[in-house]
């Protein structure tokens, strides 16, 4: 991990979201960095994110993917624009494949990738969630840029 601010901290410093909002002390508080062509994160769980004894909730799973993989396209389509800030973008729709339970005694390694940008608004991006050298689980999403009159327009 980095002492460099991750994307969160650098454009949604009082974002609330709860797998990503650093102003969210109750949430899960992801810190994504991109490198190279993917974004990647560290996290730690905590006993209360257990499904059963050592083992990850598979929706904590699945929010740790939709929070990254939505990164991942927010920098995508930022970059894409030129642009100097994200745009705020949400999730369209997302399939989450919980591959084998994941361990919460160690590093949890999220990676994120666009693989598809149809259009200036939007992105297709592949995640996965790896825990002591194996995939955990993966996530397939489709994420918006939304604009004025959406709930999450400005929410950055």
């Amino acid at each position: 991990m980095t002492d460099s601010a991750s994307v969160q901290e650098t454009y949604a410093l009082k974002g609330i979201c709860f797998g990503c909002g650093p102003a969210n002390d109750k949430g899960l508080q992801i810190r994504s960095f991109v490198k190279g062509d993917e974004l990647v994160s560290t996290w730690s769980a905590e006993p209360h994110h257990q499904a059963f004894p050592g083992v990850l909730n598979g929706g904590i799973v699945g929010a740790l993917l939709d929070c990254h993989c939505n990164w991942a396209a927010a920098m995508h389509l930022m970059k894409a624009r030129n642009a100097t800030e994200p745009p705020c973008t949400v999730t369209a729709d997302f399939a989450v494949q919980l591959k084998r339970p994941c361990p919460i005694d160690g590093p949890i390694e999220l990676r994120a990738k666009v693989v598809d940008s149809p259009s200036e608004d939007r992105a297709v991006v592949e995640g996965q969630l790896i825990a002591q050298g194996k995939v955990r689980g993966t996530l397939r999403g489709t994420f918006v840029a939304v604009g004025p009159g959406h709930p999450a327009f400005h929410r950055w």
